[in-house]
């Protein structure tokens, strides 16, 4: 059950959030009028404080609503970053929402400047806020106030996993009062007595059956919330469809929630903004095209070839790298490839940062100087638009890979061949060439399972963040 801290905390945010956008209606007002801004611009409408004030109350309160459908108001505890994410999409949803009403109905009041001011000032007033209760909530955890006492039970590496999570993260809400390695009855009635236990986690998934139904049968007598580690196959079944045939129910373990109607809407949405992109970058990739051939001779698109559930195809990539150590059939003329894979697999061995199939070489020295700069502020990934509007990728999937590196997966890493490939996805906002690919087939395999349209919408807010926030090693 949720704490009274939980409950008050996330109740604050209502009244919080609320004042913050007034807040920002009324600073972009008062820049309106400002005599700097009206020397700059002079106000050729009558739009008096009253009526202006009934309309922010009434915007904030829509905004609110947008709020609540982002999940803005959940329970669940995330990293600030996620949260700043969600209020960037809902006040663009908001703001998106009142330009449409202003549309219909102009004769309340004709200032752009204000409503995109006010859009602006809400993502900043409504962040200021979202931060001073967070700090004051991890204040009140580190001294108690709201913190679940758990007792977590196990001894695996997920267990012990788990609870250094729960201690260096102060902010998951979590205490835990004892780690024990098997159930025992007697011991844990004795930390209840003592403590009044909240939660008791389970975390090795590989504890015999029966006792978890003791701990469970436990956690039921004294009042005490249950959770436990899913074990390999439940983890697989979060998506099932039941038929009946022959009146014996058949459970379809699905792959991915990705089919039907979100398939068809996800590949709608691809071609649109992938369309859109291409026109907005249009000047930009021709400038880096014209760079990269005044640096060196050669194509200034790179053909790589990678590959997808239906086969390989290529990607197009600005080439940041010097012809003369470019592999690939467009680059037969230019090299000796037998050399130029043999030197790469040198550099692999001494420089690559990641473990497993897939490799990253820190402070490549085949790349140029424009090479460089594009690949450090994913630049060169921009042509890949033009394979999201052909349909052999998409904006948000698993990043696809080389079929060298395919082909040394292992079973479980094939998962992320289930679904079209993508420019960006979990593992690219969550750490891109940091992880290992073990960890990056997680938060792919993740994606696939939990798909929506919703998640697709916050790996889009929160790639370019990603992008300018990591530290490249190119």
């Amino acid at each position: 059950m949720k704490k009274r801290a939980e409950l008050f905390f996330t109740f604050i945010k209502i009244p919080v959030d609320f004042l913050a956008l007034i807040a920002a209606g009324f600073l972009a007002y008062a820049l309106r009028y400002h005599r700097d801004i009206q020397a700059i611009r002079p106000i050729i409408f009558n739009l008096s404080f009253d009526k202006y004030y009934y309309f922010v109350l009434l915007a904030a309160i829509i905004t609110l609503v947008f709020f609540a459908w982002a999940g803005l108001y959940s329970f669940n505890r995330r990293k600030i970053t996620d949260e700043l994410s969600k209020i960037i999409l809902a006040c663009s949803t908001g703001m998106t929402a009142i330009i449409i009403y202003m549309f219909f109905i102009r004769e309340v009041f004709a200032s752009r400047f204000i409503i995109i001011t006010a859009w602006g000032l809400a993502m900043v007033t409504v962040a200021i806020g979202r931060v001073i209760v967070r700090k004051i909530q991890n204040y009140a955890l580190r001294r108690g106030w709201g913190s679940h006492l758990v007792v977590v039970i196990g001894n695996d590496e997920d267990t012990v996993a788990i609870i250094n999570a729960f201690k260096k993260e102060i902010e998951l809400g979590y205490r835990v009062i004892k780690q024990i390695p098997s159930f025992n009855a007697t011991e844990l009635q004795k930390l209840n007595k003592t403590h009044t236990l909240d939660e008791m986690i389970q975390g090795d998934s590989s504890i015999a059956r029966k006792d978890s139904n003791a701990i469970l049968n436990f956690c039921n007598e004294h009042n005490i919330v249950f959770k436990y580690a899913a074990g390999q196959f439940e983890a697989r079944t979060t998506n099932v469809d039941v038929h009946l045939i022959a009146g014996v129910p058949i459970v379809e373990i699905k792959k991915t929630k990705l089919d039907g109607w979100g398939k068809i809407t996800k590949r709608i949405i691809d071609l649109i903004l992938s369309f859109i992109f291409i026109i907005i970058f249009s000047p930009l990739m021709l400038l880096i095209a014209i760079l990269i051939k005044l640096e060196d001779r050669g194509p200034a698109i790179y053909k790589n070839e990678r590959v997808s559930r239906r086969g390989t195809f290529n990607t197009y990539k600005f080439r940041s790298m010097y012809s003369r150590y470019c592999i690939g059939k467009q680059f037969e003329k230019y090299t000796d490839q037998k050399a130029v894979l043999a030197y790469e697999q040198e550099l692999i061995k001494k420089g690559s940062e990641r473990q497993g199939p897939v490799y990253k070489i820190l402070n490549d020295p085949r790349r140029t100087v424009i090479g460089r700069f594009i690949e450090k502020t994913s630049l060169d990934e921009l042509p890949q638009f033009f394979n999201v509007f052909l349909g052999n990728m998409s904006l948000v999937g698993p990043r696809p890979h080389q079929p060298r590196e395919v082909a040394k997966y292992q079973g479980y890493q094939r998962r992320v061949l289930d679904i079209k490939p993508g420019i960006s996805g979990l593992a690219q906002i969550s750490g891109r060439s940091d992880l290992d690919f073990d960890e990056e087939v997680k938060l792919d395999t993740y994606y696939i399972e939990n798909w929506s349209l919703k998640l697709d919408f916050w790996i889009m807010i929160k790639t370019p963040i990603s992008i300018l926030m990591r530290k490249s090693k190119v």
